[in-house]
């Protein structure tokens, strides 16, 4: 009888632990939706995060001197793009 007890007393906590955790949040508020500009900031942060690991990974002599220019450049280049769309979304915000 104690056993079973125990075994009842495991099922219904294990319950609502997973009603606990997968019930859905009610406050909106809590999620937010993402502007463009805030889909641009992390993009950005991912760009500068990738070329710090380029050059990371050609100080450490995994990339040749060519391919490392031609990887720098695509990265600055998609960096000046987002800067620039920041820039013009901030002064659309700000203007």
């Amino acid at each position: 009888m104690s056993s079973l007890m125990g075994l009842i007393s495991g099922i219904v906590l294990a319950l609502a632990l997973i009603v606990f955790t997968f019930w859905p949040e009610k406050n909106s508020a809590v999620q937010r939706e993402k502007t463009r500009l805030d889909f641009l900031e992390e993009l950005k942060e991912q760009i500068y995060l990738n070329l710090r690991d380029l050059n990371f990974e050609y100080q450490a002599g995994k990339y040749p001197q060519e391919d490392y220019a031609v990887q720098r450049a695509i990265l600055e280049n998609e960096a000046a793009a987002v800067l620039s769309e920041m820039d013009a979304l901030s002064g659309r915000v700000l203007g």
